[in-house]
């Protein structure tokens, strides 16, 4: 069969899982492999052992080009970057400041951070999984299935104990005592999960500048200024006090070491 059709073959989440770590990990390898063992790598992967020829090369890319679209929803998917995004923002918001730092810098950061988090868990999906594959040792299942072990280790670790049965049982699907859970079972889980712990940790960044607020508007109301709008005194109070106590630095470690165990 022309590797074409193989690849069209496989199931569309390891499709979408593979470029996912290629993206992420292929960089980090391109700069200490030869241009021998890249250049074989890419032959092999691309032609199969010299079959399918230079129509399946163009639908071999065809594929992964259209795949390249869907990695920002899977990195939501598999990944922490939903939690770090909702964290910071929910920090921004509390401070009060709408536009700083900008939604372009949060998620830079979320990304960077999600990356460094990650950066285990890729590098053994493409250990174990994708570099096999490629070097011809392992066909497609034996690769989805060590790619995605990582990941399911990694979701496991931060999934509600009650997410998964509620899931299951919603879409009358139960999963048995000892039975694993479907990628895709355990990846909405996952996801439902980080909001949930999201949600949890704004409301305990909210507080202080909560107890902010509630001080100004007395203060204000004290002395009589009570057309003078609250949130236009109390920015500044807040600003100052994520500054002096170095807020962004002291957020972004609790999260690594939430992360880190």
């Amino acid at each position: 069969m022309p590797r074409a059709l193989k690849l069209l073959s496989r199931p569309f989440a390891s499709l979408v899982l593979f470029s996912l770590l290629l993206i992420f990990v292929s960089p980090a390898h391109a700069q200490e492999a030869d241009p021998n063992q890249l250049s074989s790598i890419a032959d092999g992967f691309l032609t199969n052992n010299g079959e399918g020829g230079l129509s399946g090369s163009v639908i071999v890319l065809f594929v992964l080009v259209t795949i390249l679209s869907l990695v920002p929803g899977i990195a939501m998917m598999v990944t922490c970057l939903p939690f770090m995004i909702i964290v910071f923002s929910f920090l921004r918001q509390a401070i009060g400041v709408q536009q700083a730092p900008p939604n372009m810098l949060i998620m830079a950061l979320a990304m960077f951070l999600t990356f460094f988090v990650m950066e285990p868990t890729f590098m053994e999906a493409w250990r174990e999984g994708i570099s096999p594959y490629m070097d011809g040792t392992i066909n497609e299942t034996q690769a989805w299935t060590a790619a995605t072990t990582p990941f399911r280790e990694f979701m496991t670790a931060r999934v509600d104990p009650e997410t998964i049965p509620v899931l299951a049982d919603a879409v009358n699907r139960p999963v048995g005592e000892g039975e694993e859970p479907t990628f895709a079972l355990l990846s909405t889980a996952f996801m439902l999960s980080e909001i949930k712990h999201a949600f949890q940790i704004g409301f305990v960044i909210f507080l202080p500048f909560l107890v902010i607020d509630l001080v100004v508007s007395s203060v204000l109301m004290a002395v009589g200024m009570m057309m003078v709008p609250p949130t236009v005194v109390s920015l500044p109070f807040k600003v100052g006090f994520i500054v002096l106590a170095d807020g962004w630095l002291k957020i972004t470690e609790a999260l690594l070491r939430g992360y880190a165990g």
